[in-house]
């Protein structure tokens, strides 16, 4: 049986988004962000609420943990990928891997929504 070890959750402005790619902040979207999520969410009519709800993602992760962008862990160790029938998932990588593995978590849930001004995103930690 699992026990819950963590949740996290985050609201993130679409606006915010918005600004970044009409102001051309490439370097804010490439840090933020991996390849995978930048050739998904760019290639839709409207990429700002795609970006937004992956931010929430990475940041409900951090929360979930407890540690923001501490211990090494940078954005890009964090991917939001979208399996066959379309449910989301964090896959971790780098320094975030680790920390995963190092706190003896097994499961890693997500799940996340936009709409109008917003994105949002909850993420559960599982533990053995």
């Amino acid at each position: 049986m699992s026990a819950v070890a963590g949740i996290g959750i985050d609201l993130a402005r679409v606006e915010r988004f918005r600004r970044f790619l009409a102001e051309g902040k490439a370097g804010v979207i490439d840090r933020i962000f991996t390849a995978g999520e930048k050739a998904y969410s760019l290639g839709k009519k409207d990429p700002a609420p795609h970006l937004a709800v992956r931010f929430a993602a990475k940041e409900a992760f951090l929360k979930a943990l407890g540690l923001g962008l501490r211990e090494g862990i940078s954005w890009q160790d964090m991917e939001v990928v979208r399996d066959e029938l379309g449910a989301p998932s964090l896959r971790l990588t780098g320094r975030a891997a680790e920390i995963f593995a190092e706190r003896g978590l097994s499961a890693l849930h997500l799940s996340y929504s936009h709409d109008g001004d917003y994105g949002v995103a909850n993420v559960v930690l599982e533990k053995p």
